[in-house]
């Protein structure tokens, strides 16, 4: 697929976003926003799965570890086809499909039910061994928040995923910089994350634009050199990618935007 059809496809999926979280007037429109070119592209380009066979034995998984940002992973797989579009308006309403955080039982297309963070990529070390230990070649692919990487579980995690040599695992950080409070490095600095992820023993890329797909293509090739390690992407990304009054903006982290200000929104992205 070339960059134009993967943008067309990502232009869809931010309004998607947009709609729902209005819809549903609450959610997490910043961050999710932020990670939605990576997932469009890990869904569309990268990884090895089939929606007519969504449980696939050796089909790639995929765990959103910041389950916050469950619409962009619903966007996606409404996109792709394996549940009904409609079911994107019933977001976080009473007996939806669709819960705030992802949810393994009821949503097909999702691997690992998240929300608690830091326990998205323990689940994926997990994974990671019953697939080798099954000599299953399938990889897992994890996103993260740089927020998130407060949370000792990633590190604990982040160490056993170097001891076993998981070099089935992808982890990408979504680093747009900011959580609700506010700046990271306010908050709780969690930098230089590059030196801190190779003293634990993981192969470090580092991609200076994570909402473009020229740049996020180059990373992942160069993540799939790697042999006998885990790999981290460091995704430099924008919160509320693609909207204008939302970019850099930590307010946006968990509020729904109004009915002008959906309108706003959409013309934005869609432009």
């Amino acid at each position: 697929m070339n960059k134009q059809e993967l943008i067309s496809i990502a232009k869809k999926v931010k309004k998607n976003i947009v709609e729902m979280i209005y819809e549903a007037r609450s959610g997490h429109p910043g961050g999710s926003l932020s990670c939605a070119d990576i997932i469009t592209y890990l869904y569309y380009e990268k990884m090895n799965v089939n929606v007519e066979k969504p449980n696939d034995p050796n089909r790639d998984r995929f765990v959103l570890s910041k389950g916050h940002a469950a619409p962009a992973l619903y966007a996606v797989l409404a996109e792709k086809g394996y549940f009904p579009k409609e079911e994107l308006k019933k977001l976080r309403k009473l007996g939806s499909l669709l819960q705030g955080h992802p949810d393994s039982k009821h949503i097909s297309g999702v691997d690992v039910s998240t929300g608690s963070l830091g326990q998205g990529i323990s689940n994926t070390v997990g994974m990671a061994l019953g697939l080798r230990n099954q000599k299953n070649n399938a990889k897992v692919y994890v996103v993260l928040g740089d927020g998130e990487l407060q949370e000792g579980l990633v590190w604990e995690a982040s160490m056993a995923a170097a001891h076993y040599k998981l070099d089935n695992i992808v982890a990408i950080i979504d680093n747009n910089g900011l959580q609700i409070d506010g700046k990271n490095e306010e908050v709780m600095g969690v930098e230089p994350l590059d030196k801190k992820f190779e003293s634990f023993g993981w192969n470090v890329v580092c991609c200076d634009d994570g909402n473009d797909f020229d740049k996020i293509d180059e990373a992942f090739l160069r993540a799939d050199k790697t042999e006998g390690k885990p790999t981290v992407i460091i995704a430099k990304t924008v919160k509320g990618s693609g909207v204008s009054f939302m970019e850099n903006k930590a307010e946006w982290h968990g509020q729904a935007p109004n009915k002008e200000e959906k309108a706003k929104a959409i013309k934005d992205i869609m432009n």
